[in-house]
Protein backbone atom coordinates (compact mmCIF):
# COMPACT_ATOMS: atom_id res chain seq x y z
CA UNK A 1 0.00 0.00 0.00
CA UNK A 2 1.39 3.42 -0.98
CA UNK A 3 -1.30 5.85 0.18
CA UNK A 4 -1.03 7.62 3.52
CA UNK A 5 -3.51 10.06 5.02
CA UNK A 6 -2.63 13.70 5.63
CA UNK A 7 -3.91 15.70 8.59
CA UNK A 8 -6.88 17.11 6.67
CA UNK A 9 -7.94 13.61 5.60
CA UNK A 10 -7.64 12.31 9.16
CA UNK A 11 -10.12 14.98 10.25
CA UNK A 12 -12.44 14.45 7.27
CA UNK A 13 -12.75 10.68 7.74
CA UNK A 14 -12.50 10.64 11.56
CA UNK A 15 -15.92 9.09 12.17
CA UNK A 16 -15.23 6.38 9.59
CA UNK A 17 -11.72 5.66 10.85
CA UNK A 18 -13.19 5.14 14.34
CA UNK A 19 -14.93 2.00 13.06
CA UNK A 20 -12.95 -1.08 14.03
CA UNK A 21 -13.60 -2.63 10.61
CA UNK A 22 -12.11 0.41 8.88
CA UNK A 23 -9.43 2.13 10.95
CA UNK A 24 -6.50 3.97 9.41
CA UNK A 25 -5.44 0.90 7.42
CA UNK A 26 -8.90 0.60 5.87
CA UNK A 27 -9.09 4.30 5.09
CA UNK A 28 -5.74 4.09 3.36
CA UNK A 29 -7.07 1.14 1.35
CA UNK A 30 -9.89 3.38 0.16
CA UNK A 31 -7.46 6.15 -0.75
CA UNK A 32 -5.47 3.62 -2.79
CA UNK A 33 -8.55 2.30 -4.57
CA UNK A 34 -9.94 3.11 -8.02
CA UNK A 35 -13.59 2.65 -9.04
CA UNK A 36 -15.10 3.15 -12.48
CA UNK A 37 -18.67 4.50 -12.50
CA UNK A 38 -20.49 3.75 -15.76
CA UNK A 39 -23.15 6.43 -16.08
CA UNK A 40 -23.49 9.54 -13.91
CA UNK A 41 -27.28 9.73 -14.04
CA UNK A 42 -29.62 8.80 -11.21
CA UNK A 43 -27.73 5.81 -9.80
CA UNK A 44 -24.31 7.22 -10.60
CA UNK A 45 -25.10 10.52 -8.88
CA UNK A 46 -25.66 9.16 -5.39
CA UNK A 47 -23.09 6.39 -5.76
CA UNK A 48 -20.28 8.73 -6.83
CA UNK A 49 -21.13 11.35 -4.20
CA UNK A 50 -20.91 8.79 -1.40
CA UNK A 51 -17.76 7.14 -2.74
CA UNK A 52 -16.15 10.58 -2.98
CA UNK A 53 -17.27 11.43 0.54
CA UNK A 54 -15.96 8.08 1.83
CA UNK A 55 -12.51 8.80 0.44
CA UNK A 56 -12.16 6.44 -2.52
CA UNK A 57 -9.00 7.92 -3.98
CA UNK A 58 -9.66 7.59 -7.72
CA UNK A 59 -13.04 7.73 -9.43
CA UNK A 60 -13.38 7.14 -13.15
CA UNK A 61 -16.60 8.43 -14.73
CA UNK A 62 -18.00 7.26 -18.07
CA UNK A 63 -20.75 9.31 -19.73
CA UNK A 64 -21.22 11.19 -23.01
CA UNK A 65 -24.57 12.85 -22.31
CA UNK A 66 -25.48 16.41 -21.33
CA UNK A 67 -27.59 17.60 -18.40
CA UNK A 68 -31.31 17.91 -19.20
CA UNK A 69 -33.96 19.55 -17.04
CA UNK A 70 -35.84 16.26 -16.89
CA UNK A 71 -32.76 14.74 -15.18
CA UNK A 72 -32.81 17.02 -12.18
CA UNK A 73 -35.53 15.36 -10.08
CA UNK A 74 -33.32 12.33 -9.54
CA UNK A 75 -29.75 13.08 -10.72
CA UNK A 76 -28.56 14.96 -7.65
CA UNK A 77 -25.04 15.55 -8.97
CA UNK A 78 -26.40 18.06 -11.46
CA UNK A 79 -28.02 21.49 -11.18
CA UNK A 80 -29.63 24.12 -13.41
CA UNK A 81 -26.22 25.77 -13.68
CA UNK A 82 -25.04 22.93 -15.92
CA UNK A 83 -28.10 22.51 -18.17
CA UNK A 84 -26.98 21.41 -21.64
CA UNK A 85 -23.40 21.08 -20.38
CA UNK A 86 -21.51 17.81 -20.21
CA UNK A 87 -22.59 15.58 -17.34
CA UNK A 88 -18.93 14.88 -16.70
CA UNK A 89 -18.15 18.58 -16.25
CA UNK A 90 -21.10 18.86 -13.88
CA UNK A 91 -20.01 15.75 -11.99
CA UNK A 92 -16.41 16.96 -11.68
CA UNK A 93 -17.60 20.24 -10.21
CA UNK A 94 -19.89 18.53 -7.66
CA UNK A 95 -17.47 15.78 -6.62
CA UNK A 96 -14.49 18.08 -6.22
CA UNK A 97 -16.65 20.35 -4.07
CA UNK A 98 -17.57 17.30 -2.00
CA UNK A 99 -13.97 16.11 -1.56
CA UNK A 100 -10.94 17.94 -3.00
CA UNK A 101 -8.61 15.10 -1.98
CA UNK A 102 -9.81 12.61 -4.60
CA UNK A 103 -8.71 12.20 -8.22
CA UNK A 104 -11.28 12.03 -11.01
CA UNK A 105 -10.76 10.71 -14.53
CA UNK A 106 -13.41 11.59 -17.10
CA UNK A 107 -14.16 9.29 -20.02
CA UNK A 108 -16.40 11.44 -22.21
CA UNK A 109 -17.25 8.68 -24.69
CA UNK A 110 -19.93 6.15 -25.45
CA UNK A 111 -18.72 2.84 -24.01
CA UNK A 112 -18.32 0.42 -26.93
CA UNK A 113 -16.57 -2.83 -27.70
CA UNK A 114 -13.67 -0.90 -29.28
CA UNK A 115 -12.83 1.07 -26.10
CA UNK A 116 -14.34 -0.83 -23.17
CA UNK A 117 -11.36 -3.05 -22.35
CA UNK A 118 -8.94 -0.12 -22.38
CA UNK A 119 -11.22 2.02 -20.20
CA UNK A 120 -12.01 -0.67 -17.60
CA UNK A 121 -8.43 -1.96 -17.40
CA UNK A 122 -6.73 -0.95 -14.15
CA UNK A 123 -9.80 -0.16 -12.05
CA UNK A 124 -10.37 -2.30 -8.96
CA UNK A 125 -14.17 -2.29 -9.22
CA UNK A 126 -16.73 -1.24 -11.82
CA UNK A 127 -20.10 0.15 -10.75
CA UNK A 128 -22.68 -0.35 -13.51
CA UNK A 129 -25.14 2.53 -13.30
CA UNK A 130 -26.21 2.33 -16.94
CA UNK A 131 -29.78 2.39 -18.19
CA UNK A 132 -29.77 0.16 -21.28
CA UNK A 133 -29.19 -3.50 -22.10
CA UNK A 134 -26.39 -2.95 -24.63
CA UNK A 135 -24.19 -1.25 -22.02
CA UNK A 136 -25.07 -3.77 -19.29
CA UNK A 137 -23.98 -6.72 -21.44
CA UNK A 138 -20.86 -4.86 -22.55
CA UNK A 139 -19.83 -3.95 -18.99
CA UNK A 140 -20.58 -7.48 -17.77
CA UNK A 141 -18.55 -9.17 -20.48
CA UNK A 142 -15.59 -6.82 -20.12
CA UNK A 143 -15.59 -7.30 -16.33
CA UNK A 144 -15.56 -11.10 -16.66
CA UNK A 145 -12.78 -11.03 -19.27
CA UNK A 146 -10.70 -8.64 -17.14
CA UNK A 147 -11.51 -10.25 -13.77
CA UNK A 148 -13.06 -7.10 -12.26
CA UNK A 149 -16.08 -7.22 -9.90
CA UNK A 150 -19.19 -5.43 -11.19
CA UNK A 151 -21.50 -3.76 -8.64
CA UNK A 152 -24.78 -3.65 -10.52
CA UNK A 153 -27.86 -1.53 -9.85
CA UNK A 154 -31.13 -1.00 -11.69
CA UNK A 155 -34.34 0.97 -11.12
CA UNK A 156 -37.81 0.87 -12.67
CA UNK A 157 -40.72 3.05 -11.55
CA UNK A 158 -40.93 2.18 -7.81
CA UNK A 159 -38.61 -0.83 -7.75
CA UNK A 160 -34.86 -1.18 -7.55
CA UNK A 161 -32.27 -3.94 -7.31
CA UNK A 162 -28.61 -4.33 -6.36
CA UNK A 163 -26.15 -7.21 -6.63
CA UNK A 164 -22.45 -7.95 -7.13
CA UNK A 165 -21.64 -9.66 -10.43
CA UNK A 166 -18.48 -11.03 -12.05
CA UNK A 167 -16.85 -11.81 -8.71
CA UNK A 168 -14.97 -15.06 -8.24
CA UNK A 169 -17.41 -17.95 -7.69
CA UNK A 170 -20.38 -15.64 -8.23
CA UNK A 171 -22.69 -15.24 -11.24
CA UNK A 172 -22.36 -12.76 -14.09
CA UNK A 173 -25.22 -10.92 -15.80
CA UNK A 174 -25.41 -13.62 -18.49
CA UNK A 175 -25.99 -16.26 -15.82
CA UNK A 176 -29.23 -14.43 -15.05
CA UNK A 177 -30.09 -13.21 -18.56
CA UNK A 178 -28.29 -15.27 -21.24
CA UNK A 179 -29.81 -13.17 -24.02
CA UNK A 180 -31.39 -9.70 -23.99
CA UNK A 181 -35.07 -9.05 -24.62
CA UNK A 182 -36.20 -7.82 -28.05
CA UNK A 183 -35.78 -4.10 -28.69
CA UNK A 184 -38.59 -2.01 -27.25
CA UNK A 185 -40.05 -4.76 -25.09
CA UNK A 186 -38.71 -3.44 -21.77
CA UNK A 187 -39.44 0.26 -21.14
CA UNK A 188 -36.77 2.68 -19.98
CA UNK A 189 -37.28 4.99 -17.01
CA UNK A 190 -37.80 7.79 -19.53
CA UNK A 191 -40.90 6.02 -20.81
CA UNK A 192 -42.20 4.39 -17.64
CA UNK A 193 -41.04 7.01 -15.12
CA UNK A 194 -39.11 6.60 -11.89
CA UNK A 195 -39.65 7.92 -8.36
CA UNK A 196 -36.92 10.50 -7.83
CA UNK A 197 -35.60 9.17 -4.52
CA UNK A 198 -35.33 5.56 -5.73
CA UNK A 199 -32.07 5.92 -7.73
CA UNK A 200 -30.64 7.66 -4.67
CA UNK A 201 -31.45 4.72 -2.40
CA UNK A 202 -30.20 2.11 -4.87
CA UNK A 203 -27.09 4.10 -5.74
CA UNK A 204 -26.18 4.37 -2.06
CA UNK A 205 -26.64 0.60 -1.70
CA UNK A 206 -24.27 0.14 -4.64
CA UNK A 207 -21.77 2.42 -2.91
CA UNK A 208 -22.09 0.29 0.22
CA UNK A 209 -21.26 -2.84 -1.78
CA UNK A 210 -18.24 -1.11 -3.32
CA UNK A 211 -16.93 -0.13 0.10
CA UNK A 212 -17.44 -3.64 1.50
CA UNK A 213 -15.47 -5.11 -1.39
CA UNK A 214 -12.65 -2.60 -1.08
CA UNK A 215 -12.41 -2.95 2.70
CA UNK A 216 -12.98 -6.73 2.59
CA UNK A 217 -15.63 -6.55 5.30
CA UNK A 218 -19.16 -7.85 5.78
CA UNK A 219 -20.98 -10.06 3.29
CA UNK A 220 -21.08 -8.51 -0.18
CA UNK A 221 -24.07 -9.38 -2.37
CA UNK A 222 -22.22 -12.05 -4.33
CA UNK A 223 -24.78 -14.59 -5.51
CA UNK A 224 -27.58 -12.61 -3.88
CA UNK A 225 -29.91 -9.92 -5.19
CA UNK A 226 -31.50 -7.26 -2.98
CA UNK A 227 -34.81 -5.84 -4.22
CA UNK A 228 -36.68 -2.80 -2.93
CA UNK A 229 -40.33 -1.95 -3.51
CA UNK A 230 -40.47 1.73 -2.56
CA UNK A 231 -44.27 1.83 -2.40
CA UNK A 232 -44.49 -0.44 0.62
CA UNK A 233 -40.84 -0.19 1.74
CA UNK A 234 -40.53 -3.95 1.36
CA UNK A 235 -37.12 -5.52 0.94
CA UNK A 236 -36.51 -8.95 -0.55
CA UNK A 237 -33.43 -11.07 -1.14
CA UNK A 238 -33.06 -13.65 -3.86
CA UNK A 239 -30.32 -16.21 -4.35
CA UNK A 240 -28.52 -15.94 -7.69
CA UNK A 241 -26.54 -19.11 -8.42
CA UNK A 242 -23.67 -19.17 -10.83
CA UNK A 243 -24.62 -20.95 -14.05
CA UNK A 244 -22.00 -23.60 -14.87
CA UNK A 245 -23.33 -23.62 -18.45
CA UNK A 246 -22.95 -19.85 -18.88
CA UNK A 247 -21.30 -19.11 -22.24
CA UNK A 248 -19.16 -16.39 -20.62
CA UNK A 249 -18.21 -17.48 -17.09
CA UNK A 250 -19.25 -21.16 -17.03
CA UNK A 251 -17.04 -24.24 -17.00
CA UNK A 252 -16.74 -24.31 -20.80
CA UNK A 253 -17.06 -20.69 -21.95
CA UNK A 254 -17.54 -19.91 -25.64
CA UNK A 255 -17.39 -16.11 -25.37
CA UNK A 256 -13.82 -14.82 -25.21
CA UNK A 257 -14.12 -11.37 -26.76
CA UNK A 258 -16.48 -8.41 -26.88
CA UNK A 259 -19.13 -8.29 -29.59
CA UNK A 260 -21.43 -5.72 -31.23
CA UNK A 261 -23.85 -5.16 -28.37
CA UNK A 262 -26.08 -2.71 -30.21
CA UNK A 263 -26.80 -5.51 -32.71
CA UNK A 264 -27.26 -8.04 -29.90
CA UNK A 265 -29.83 -5.85 -28.19
CA UNK A 266 -31.70 -5.06 -31.36
CA UNK A 267 -31.66 -1.27 -31.38
CA UNK A 268 -33.85 0.40 -33.99
CA UNK A 269 -32.89 3.15 -36.50
CA UNK A 270 -33.30 6.53 -34.85
CA UNK A 271 -32.84 10.26 -35.29
CA UNK A 272 -32.02 12.93 -32.70
CA UNK A 273 -34.09 16.04 -32.13
CA UNK A 274 -31.14 18.13 -33.31
CA UNK A 275 -31.08 16.20 -36.59
CA UNK A 276 -34.83 16.65 -36.95
CA UNK A 277 -34.41 20.38 -36.36
CA UNK A 278 -31.84 20.50 -39.18
CA UNK A 279 -34.23 18.64 -41.48
CA UNK A 280 -36.99 21.12 -40.73
CA UNK A 281 -34.67 24.09 -41.27
CA UNK A 282 -33.48 22.75 -44.63
CA UNK A 283 -37.06 21.94 -45.72
CA UNK A 284 -35.99 18.35 -46.44
CA UNK A 285 -39.05 16.13 -47.03
CA UNK A 286 -40.18 13.65 -44.39
CA UNK A 287 -43.43 12.24 -42.99
CA UNK A 288 -44.02 12.76 -39.25
CA UNK A 289 -46.06 10.01 -37.57
CA UNK A 290 -47.32 10.44 -33.99
CA UNK A 291 -47.94 7.07 -32.28
CA UNK A 292 -49.25 8.43 -28.99
CA UNK A 293 -52.82 8.12 -27.80
CA UNK A 294 -55.34 10.67 -29.04
CA UNK A 295 -55.68 12.25 -25.59
CA UNK A 296 -51.90 12.77 -25.41
CA UNK A 297 -51.77 14.30 -28.88
CA UNK A 298 -54.55 16.71 -27.90
CA UNK A 299 -52.44 18.17 -25.07
CA UNK A 300 -49.33 18.99 -27.10
CA UNK A 301 -48.41 18.37 -30.72
CA UNK A 302 -45.43 18.57 -33.06
CA UNK A 303 -47.72 19.03 -36.06
CA UNK A 304 -47.58 15.40 -37.15
CA UNK A 305 -48.79 14.43 -40.60
CA UNK A 306 -50.75 11.57 -39.05
CA UNK A 307 -51.56 10.20 -35.59
CA UNK A 308 -52.11 6.47 -35.00
CA UNK A 309 -51.62 4.98 -31.52
CA UNK A 310 -48.96 2.28 -31.57
CA UNK A 311 -51.43 -0.15 -30.00
CA UNK A 312 -53.67 0.25 -33.09
CA UNK A 313 -50.89 0.36 -35.65
CA UNK A 314 -50.83 -3.39 -36.57
CA UNK A 315 -54.50 -3.18 -37.60
CA UNK A 316 -54.23 0.23 -39.28
CA UNK A 317 -51.12 -0.10 -41.43
CA UNK A 318 -53.27 0.26 -44.55
CA UNK A 319 -54.29 3.74 -43.36
CA UNK A 320 -50.77 5.16 -43.38
CA UNK A 321 -50.64 8.09 -45.80
CA UNK A 322 -46.89 7.84 -46.43
CA UNK A 323 -45.47 5.77 -49.27
CA UNK A 324 -42.94 2.96 -48.65
CA UNK A 325 -40.21 5.11 -50.23
CA UNK A 326 -40.74 8.09 -47.93
CA UNK A 327 -38.67 8.86 -44.88
CA UNK A 328 -41.02 8.40 -41.91
CA UNK A 329 -40.03 9.93 -38.58
CA UNK A 330 -42.02 8.31 -35.78
CA UNK A 331 -42.44 10.03 -32.45
CA UNK A 332 -44.16 9.33 -29.14
CA UNK A 333 -43.77 10.95 -25.73
CA UNK A 334 -40.25 9.77 -24.87
CA UNK A 335 -39.07 7.32 -27.52
CA UNK A 336 -40.10 3.81 -26.46
CA UNK A 337 -43.37 3.40 -28.33
CA UNK A 338 -41.85 4.93 -31.46
CA UNK A 339 -39.18 2.22 -31.48
CA UNK A 340 -41.87 -0.46 -31.36
CA UNK A 341 -43.70 1.31 -34.17
CA UNK A 342 -40.56 1.41 -36.31
CA UNK A 343 -40.22 -2.36 -35.96
CA UNK A 344 -43.80 -2.78 -37.15
CA UNK A 345 -43.27 -0.39 -40.06
CA UNK A 346 -40.08 -2.12 -41.20
CA UNK A 347 -41.85 -5.48 -41.15
CA UNK A 348 -44.71 -3.94 -43.15
CA UNK A 349 -42.47 -2.65 -45.93
CA UNK A 350 -41.54 0.88 -44.79
CA UNK A 351 -37.73 0.56 -44.65
CA UNK A 352 -36.99 4.26 -44.13
CA UNK A 353 -38.90 4.66 -40.87
CA UNK A 354 -36.84 5.95 -37.92
CA UNK A 355 -37.63 6.68 -34.27
CA UNK A 356 -37.22 10.14 -32.73
CA UNK A 357 -34.87 9.86 -29.75
CA UNK A 358 -36.47 11.22 -26.59
CA UNK A 359 -39.79 11.87 -28.32
CA UNK A 360 -41.77 15.07 -28.00
CA UNK A 361 -40.31 15.80 -24.54
CA UNK A 362 -36.80 16.00 -26.00
CA UNK A 363 -38.13 18.18 -28.83
CA UNK A 364 -39.75 20.56 -26.34
CA UNK A 365 -36.52 20.75 -24.37
CA UNK A 366 -34.59 21.66 -27.52
CA UNK A 367 -37.08 24.39 -28.41
CA UNK A 368 -36.89 25.79 -24.87
CA UNK A 369 -33.10 26.00 -25.09
CA UNK A 370 -33.33 27.83 -28.43
CA UNK A 371 -35.37 30.66 -26.92
CA UNK A 372 -33.30 31.05 -23.77
CA UNK A 373 -31.80 34.58 -23.43
CA UNK A 374 -28.01 34.87 -23.72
Amino acid sequence: MSATLNQSEHLRYARQITLDKVGIVGQEKLKDASVLVVGVGGLGSSLSLYLAAAGVGHLGLVDFDVVKKSNLHRQVLHTDEFLEASKLDSALNALKARNPHIRITRHNVRLQKENAMDILQGYHIVADCSDNFATRYLVNDACVLLGIPNVYGNVYQFEGQVTVLCHSNGPCYRCLHPTPPPAGLVPTCAESGVLGVLPGVIGVLQANEVLKLLLEIGQPLIGRLTLLNALDSEWKKLTLPKNDDCHLCGKSPTIDTLIDYEDLCGTEPHISVAELNTLKSSCSPFFLLDVRRTDEAAVISMGADQQIPVESLPDRLSEIKATPNERIIVHCQTGLRSRRAVQLLHNAGYPYAVSLDGGILAWMELQTMKVQPD
